[in-house]
Parts: C-alpha cells; sequence; structure tokens
C-alpha cells in the first residue's frame, strides 16, 4: 500500500480567483426587464408602430395635406379613390336634341319576341359631362328603356340602374347623372310600351374626365385671365381617399375625425382610470368597513346603464338632435367608467400592504398618505398601464357607436364614428365613404388591444427574464 507523500510545491499559496460569480449581465430594472420582453413580443411591437403612425397621421397629417375638412365641392360628390390626373377644357354644356325617326308608325301587333337593337353607339364621344348614346330602331318596338351599370351584366336581370326611357321614335339617349371616368355598361331594351321584352344591348363607354372653363376658373385650377381654350388638359386636385357625398375631401376628414375621436379615446380613460386609481388605492388600503363602503358604491355605479345616462346628460345640456354630444359623453365615459380600474387596484393594494416593506416603513413612521403614494401606487403601475391601455380602444369604440347611432359627435364635426353613419348612407354605391373610417376604427382597436396583452406578458413579474 502507498501512501500520499507533499512536497513543498503542495503547500505554495493558490492565485486569487476574482471571477469564480460572474455576471453574464447588468442588474436590470423591473421596467428595464419588461422592456427587454416586449421587444421580444412581435406582435405588440408592430401594434406599437401602429398607434405611432397613428399619431404622427393625427398630428403631422394636417400640415402636410392642408386641404379644408369641411370645404364642399358638389362638382365632385362622392369620387373615387383617385391618384393625380388630368381633365380637358370643353365649352358649356348645350342641350342634344337627340335623334328621332322621320317615319315611325306604332305596331298595330306586339310579337312575342323582338331582337335587340343593333347599331349602338356614342355620339359625338363619352364624357363625364354628358354621355349621347345611339341605336338602330328595333321593328315592332314601341320604346326602349336605357340602364347603366359598373360591370358587364350577366343577364337580363343585372342590367343596373334605369337611367329613363324613350319613345318608339326616339332612338338616341342622353346620360347625365354623376358620370366620372370609369367603366359604363349602357343597355338598351326594347319594350311594348309597357312590358320589356328579354333582349337587350349593351355598350361599354369610359367617359373622358372633363371641364369647363367656368369650373376649372371656379375651383381655381386655371386663372381668370390665362388664356385656356378648348381641348386644352389640366392638371386638377385629387383626392387619395375619394370624397364624401357633399363633396369633401375624405383624407382630411380622417385626420379630423381622428383627432375627436382619439381626443375621446384617451382623455376620458385616462381621467376614469386615475378616479380608479385613488378610489381603489384608499379603499384597499384602508380596508374594514371603510372599504365596504367604498365598494359597495362602486358596484351600484357598475350598475348604472350607460346609454340611459348619456340621453340624460344630452337632455342636461340642453342638446337636441344633431347636436354633438362630446361633452356629454366625456362627462358619462369618466362617471360610469371608473368602477372597474378601483376593484382592480384595490385587488392589488389589498397584496402589497401586507409586504415587509410596507411594515418597515409604518415602524419608521412613515404617514398612510406617504406609503399609499410612494410605496403601494407605484408597484400597481404595471397593472394600471395594461388597465389603461385596454380601456383606450374601448373608449374609441364606444365614442364610434354613439356617433353611428347619432348620441355622439354629430355633423359637420367629423369623427370616425359620425363618417360611418354618413357612409352607410352609400355604402352600395359609394363604399369608399364606409370602409376608410371603419378600417381605421378596427386598425386602432386592434393594435392597441394586441399591446395590451403583450404589456400584460412583458409587466408579469413571474417571467422575469433570467441569464
Amino acid at each position: 500500500m502507498s501512501f500520499f507523500q507533499p512536497s513543498l510545491e503542495d503547500f505554495t499559496l493558490a492565485k486569487a480567483m476574482n471571477d469564480v460569480e460572474h455576471i453574464s449581465r447588468p442588474s436590470l430594472s423591473y421596467w428595464q426587464d419588461a422592456w427587454v420582453r416586449l421587444k421580444q413580443n412581435t406582435r405588440a411591437i408592430a401594434s406599437l408602430w401602429i398607434i405611432v403612425l397613428l399619431t404622427l397621421f393625427t398630428i403631422l397629417g394636417p400640415v402636410a395635406w392642408q386641404v379644408d375638412p369641411d370645404l364642399q365641392d358638389l362638382n365632385q360628390v362622392s369620387q373615387s379613390p383617385s391618384l393625380p390626373k388630368t381633365a380637358m377644357l370643353v365649352d358649356k354644356y348645350t342641350p342634344w336634341s337627340g335623334v328621332q325617326l322621320k317615319s315611325y308608325l306604332p305596331p298595330k301587333n306586339y310579337p312575342d319576341h323582338i331582337d335587340a337593337p343593333n347599331g349602338l353607339k356614342v355620339a359625338g364621344g363619352a364624357t363625364t359631362q354628358r354621355v349621347r348614346l345611339t341605336w338602330n330602331e328595333a321593328p315592332g318596338a314601341e320604346g326602349y328603356n336605357i340602364y347603366r351599370n359598373n360591370r358587364l351584366p350577366t343577364s337580363f336581370s343585372d342590367l343596373g340602374l334605369p337611367l329613363g326611357s324613350t319613345h318608339g321614335d326616339e332612338i338616341s339617349y342622353e346620360d347625365r347623372l354623376s358620370l366620372e371616368d370609369r367603366e359604363y355598361y349602357y343597355s338598351i331594351v326594347p319594350t311594348d310600351g309597357l312590358d320589356e321584352y328579354e333582349s337587350y344591348s349593351t355598350l361599354k363607354v369610359i367617359p373622358q374626365l372633363v371641364l369647363t372653363i367656368d369650373e376649372a376658373i371656379e375651383r381655381n385650377l386655371i386663372g381668370e385671365k390665362s388664356h385656356a381654350n378648348v381641348g386644352e388638359l389640366i392638371n386638377i386636385e385629387f383626392h387619395p381617399f375619394g370624397t364624401d357625398y357633399l363633396g369633401r375631401d375624405m383624407l382630411a376628414r380622417l385626420m379630423e375625425g381622428a383627432r375627436v375621436s382619439l381626443f375621446i379615446g384617451i382623455l376620458a380613460p385616462l381621467l376614469y382610470v386615475l378616479i380608479g386609481i385613488v378610489y381603489g388605492g384608499f379603499a384597499g388600503y384602508f380596508g374594514g368597513y371603510f372599504d365596504v363602503i367604498l365598494m359597495r358604491f362602486a358596484e351600484f355605479v357598475v350598475a348604472l346603464p350607460f346609454l340611459l345616462f348619456m340621453i340624460l346628460f344630452k337632455i342636461a345640456f340642453g342638446i337636441g338632435p344633431g347636436e354633438s354630444g362630446i361633452l356629454p359623453m366625456l362627462i358619462a365615459l369618466v362617471l360610469l367608467g371608473w368602477p372597474a380600474t378601483a376593484r382592480l387596484v384595490r385587488g392589488q393594494v389589498l397584496q402589497i400592504r401586507e409586504q415587509g416593506y410596507i411594515e418597515a416603513a409604518r415602524l419608521l413612521g412613515a404617514r398612510d398618505n406617504y406609503i399609499i403614494l410612494r410605496h403601494i401606487l407605484p408597484n400597481t403601475m404595471g397593472v394600471i398601464l395594461v388597465t389603461l391601455t385596454f380601456a383606450i380602444p374601448a373608449a374609441i369604440f364606444t365614442e364610434a357607436f354613439l356617433s353611428f347611432i347619432g348620441m355622439g359627435v354629430a355633423p359637420p364635426t367629423p369623427s370616425w364614428g359620425s363618417m360611418c353613419n354618413e357612409g352607410v348612407k352609400t355604402m352600395l354605391s359609394h363604399p369608399h365613404e364606409l370602409i376608410f373610417p371603419a378600417a381605421l376604427i378596427s386598425i386602432t382597436v386592434l393594435a392597441f388591444n394586441l399591446l395590451g396583452d403583450g404589456l400584460t406578458e412583458a409587466l408579469d413579474s413571474r417571467m422575469r427574464s433570467r441569464e
């Protein structure tokens, strides 16, 4: 058996190890760690960027797009979204006598079938000022009905908008109804004077955009003393999001409406969340009968019907039908919206007030208001921030709903909700008047909700990052 024999080298001093407990990264505070986790949430960061872009759209948009949102142009009613384009100058409109048959005899007997009139064509060129149609006589027809569609008809029941009718000796028709520089399909249907035959001729027409010289001067497109000639092309103003039923620029009104909607959607939650913080903080900290009384009153407020109080506030402020009710809406939201935040804050305070550092502060002689403001409320800020993030889209949606049913912001003051209310009236013929404000409401509400979900995960202390 061999034994260990120490040598002099075994008794030399060991070198000091300064990096035994190596720190892989600097220590992060609660908010720094939450920001690290939030940046890892792709949906939350995308939503945050959307909110930033909406803020820039609201604040800086009117500076870049200097168009009066209340300016009405009845020459551009319900125009579709467009890019910069040119228009041709033309003379003032002159009446058209049309084309009539010199020798026409009404049919004595009405056949079961009549062929569709042939030779359908445009007379004198199609413009947005007028489209003049002519066709050949359909033997046996005592009249003709004229239809216009935005797409190619697929059947006799799909001819589109009925424009008018002519007698059997009239083989022409002039259309001047809200023409735009887009595709139209005109159909001519022969009749027996009362009923239609199931035969028709269809012609595709694309009118050229034109303006009279007087219209161009009125819209400040040319100067009064300019030497403009008929047939000359001029640049006209364009509307990226189109115009509404009064010819007002949709983009300018969306920017102005964003200010109203976001003002209500942010100010009201800030106020009632602040009330809920103070109310719930004191109820949870003092507890006992004080807590019971305060929370029973909060439950009473929760039971109050919001829409009924909105109506009562409008009556109390003397706001009649068709008038904007922004102030009653704000008051109703603030007075009836705080209990949810108060309940949430109370629950957090009941948990925090039993912590050791709160007892230590009391032993050191700290007063109650100091403990609440210095120790308790700051530790509930994560929950409060998440609550505020979810309260903002709820308030925006409430404003949109009230304005949509005529209880909130009323025309001519634009808001996204009131614009949806106006857009519903022309939804089938001009859908862009409804799609754009509705899309902005949906995007804004979705962005705030996704950001709120991300903040809920990022501010969860149980998920603090560790390396």
